[in-house]
């Protein structure tokens, strides 16, 4: 897609004056308007590269592949995006629910950052791979520098997200990176490592002592209260003051807020959601793995499938280990199945490439091709991709497949899971792929006459 495309989504979402402002995930350019009543989707589905289109509560998301990132650095150069487009000032007051503003955070909060924990998740898996078949020393110096690559981004989770939701707040990136700064210090890591003390005080109020790398929620909240505290302060702060005192107070109020009441409450709630999900997983593995991995695809439509990412991390975190991803994994397979099934049901030689090219990337970890170019059109192959995800997502679930390290759900990460849980990963995926394709051929019989 080049810059010409792109400045036809703007045209046809109403224009650079219709927008509020605009982000992108791993696939999606996602937009929010002020008038949606000037958007034109039907126009937009005809622009070349456009894979699909999606409206989530107030957010209307244009599906691109997995270029969005490189189409959104552009589309910022050209319409110079700034104050002046997304000024809180100049949104219409829309009223959100709580779930689309969690999708909002969640979606826009990741999908920068996730070129960098899928790399360095990838290569975790990998060194678990090669420590699981002793190809290499655990205690080596080779294994400690290798895990320092693979694993930094993860520690270091907290600053990340802090840029990253700080300018969906559009609050001051800086200070954000202050407060997962205050998070991250090594007077409260190392106590939490130790274990020796539970709590700091001060002025005898008391700062629970917990090990924050790796966390999700506790910065995401944090940043949200500063960007309040921060406007709130400048506002009654005098002008000739507001350089060195607005960010003053703003981090002494705004730091020890986080530590006392923000930081340990959003590590509650993760942990409230890590034991819910535990607990379904404890009455029957089968029916949870079969649940979670059936309903991968109807989430992945509506643009959701970011809200399980904080899960990933929190059960890498507490228990060094992932049970979900695996099943997320077997639902892009089982999409990429599906598709495939429909290539034997059709003759028309531009539906097979469109085909082919879909279950080539729904297979590599890219499943919005197929998802919006192929399975809604032909809504039973969903149907067959939805059953396929759930058999093979209860069949790894009853083995207990589990990962190490954040990755792509692709075929090119299968190395990942090497160990004891290797053989039923390769037959999670033929089943996925398998079942689903068939599924897709028995369900499916006019494709042909479906345009």
């Amino acid at each position: 897609m080049e810059k010409k495309e792109l400045l036809e989504i703007v045209k046809f979402l109403g224009g650079k004056d219709n927008l509020i402002k605009f982000w992108n995930c791993m696939t999606r350019l996602r937009f929010q308007v002020k008038d949606e009543s000037k958007i034109d989707f039907d126009k937009i589905k005809e622009i070349k590269g456009v894979l699909g289109t999606q409206k989530q509560n107030d957010q209307y998301q244009v599906i691109v592949g997995p270029s969005a990132n490189k189409y959104f650095e552009i589309l910022k150069k050209e319409l110079e995006a700034n104050e002046n487009n997304t000024e809180e000032n100049n949104e219409p007051k829309v009223k959100k629910s709580l779930i689309s503003r969690l999708l909002d955070i969640v979606s826009g909060g990741f999908g920068p950052i996730i070129p960098a924990i899928a790399g360095a998740g990838m290569l975790k898996g990998i060194l678990s791979g090669l420590l699981a078949l002793k190809i290499l020393d655990g205690s080596s110096e080779t294994v400690k520098i290798f895990d320092l690559i693979a694993s930094g981004v993860f520690y270091f989770l907290p600053f990340y997200l802090a840029v990253s939701v700080a300018r969906i707040f559009k609050t001051s990136e800086y200070l954000a990176l202050a407060l997962a700064s205050a998070l991250m210090y090594p007077t409260l890591m190392d106590a939490a490592i130790a274990g020796q003390i539970k709590a700091f005080h001060f002025f005898g109020l008391p700062i629970p002592v917990i090990k924050y790398s790796s966390t999700v929620i506790p910065i995401i909240i944090s940043v949200w209260a500063m960007k309040y505290i921060h406007k709130y302060v400048d506002k009654h702060m005098p002008e000739v003051l507001r350089t060195i005192f607005t960010p003053t107070l703003t981090l002494i109020i705004s730091i020890p807020l986080t530590l006392i009441v923000i930081g340990p409450l959003g590590t509650y709630f993760g942990q409230i959601i890590a034991w819910l999900i535990n607990i379904m997983f404890s009455f029957s593995n089968v029916v949870a793995g079969f649940i979670v991995a059936g309903i991968r695809p109807a989430i992945t439509v509506g643009g959701m499938h970011h809200v399980m990412t904080p899960m990933f991390f929190n059960n890498f975190e507490t228990k060094g280990y992932d049970f979900l991803m695996p099943l997320c994994f077997m639902a892009n397979m089982a999409m990429g199945g599906a598709t495939l099934g429909l290539l034997f049901r059709t003759k028309d030689k531009n539906k097979k490439s469109i085909i082919i090219s879909s279950t080539i990337s729904a297979i590599l970890g890219i499943t919005e091709p197929a998802l919006f170019g192929v399975l809604i059109k032909y809504k039973r192959a969903f149907i067959a991709a939805t059953l396929g995800a759930a058999i093979a997502g209860g069949f790894i679930s009853y083995f207990e497949v589990k990962i190490y390290g954040y990755i792509l759900s692709s075929i090119v990460s299968l190395p990942a899971y090497i160990g004891p849980y290797f053989v039923y990963a390769i037959l999670g995926v033929v089943i996925a792929i398998g079942c689903s394709a068939i599924f897709s051929y028995i369900l499916v019989k006019d494709i042909d006459t479906v345009e």
